[in-house]
């Protein structure tokens, strides 16, 4: 019996939602129990008590009990992706390929608003993730800057790489933010268009009388 490649396709999506539920089953328990007894009173051990798995399993998805109870999704940008920008493409126009990055990035990460806003509360009561959220942003922020370096080789411009890195975290944050003023309708990817023609309009030069 031959395997098509369709039937990789279904078995691959399948296992890619297994690893979503999996991943958000654990942040659902952290922030739950974070909410109920404290952050320094919930172990790695109670959060994988609650979701039924071993430690090991836990691991497998977070690095940290910090991690989980922020819910921080993975970071990934598809490498046929990221090799199309350091070509210089997919369009040769700078913002709309840190468009088209961001766009991979918001496809990857799934959040509902009551997520976004259990996380914001959490981040209020606990000083100490805002730290680890912050961290988390700038090993992004390096590998980011790599790739936007890279690029400049290939098709060279004007802006430094480091503010480059930060129209992008801009846009994913803008993204979500408007999207969670929006009442959670689709996705955050959904309104980054949006997003990036007022970052368009604030570039664009006034109008001559």
């Amino acid at each position: 019996m031959t395997t098509t490649s369709s039937t990789l396709e279904t078995s691959g999506g399948l296992r890619a939602r297994k690893k979503q539920r999996r991943h958000d089953e654990f942040v659902g328990a952290a922030q739950r129990l974070v909410l109920e007894r404290g952050l320094d009173a919930v172990t790695v051990e109670d959060i994988c008590d609650a979701v039924g798995v071993s430690p090991r399993t836990f691991f497998n998805y977070f690095p940290s009990k910090d991690d989980a109870v922020l819910g921080l999704e993975p970071f990934e940008i598809r490498p046929e992706v990221a090799a199309a920008f350091v070509a210089g493409g997919p369009t040769g126009l700078l913002l709309d390929d840190l468009a088209v990055l961001v766009a991979d990035v918001l496809e990857h990460q799934v959040v509902t608003p009551e997520r976004m806003h259990c996380t914001l509360e959490l981040v209020t009561r606990e000083p100490r993730l805002l730290v680890r959220h912050v961290a988390w942003v700038e090993e992004h922020r390096a590998e980011m800057v790599e790739l936007f370096s890279a690029r400049r080789l290939a098709l060279p411009y004007a802006p430094d790489p480091e503010l480059l890195a930060l129209v992008v975290m801009t846009l994913l944050r803008v993204s979500a933010l408007e999207w969670q003023k929006s009442g959670g309708e689709g996705s955050p990817v959904d309104h980054l268009d949006d997003v990036v023609d007022q970052l368009r309009s604030l570039l664009a030069p006034p109008p001559h009388d």
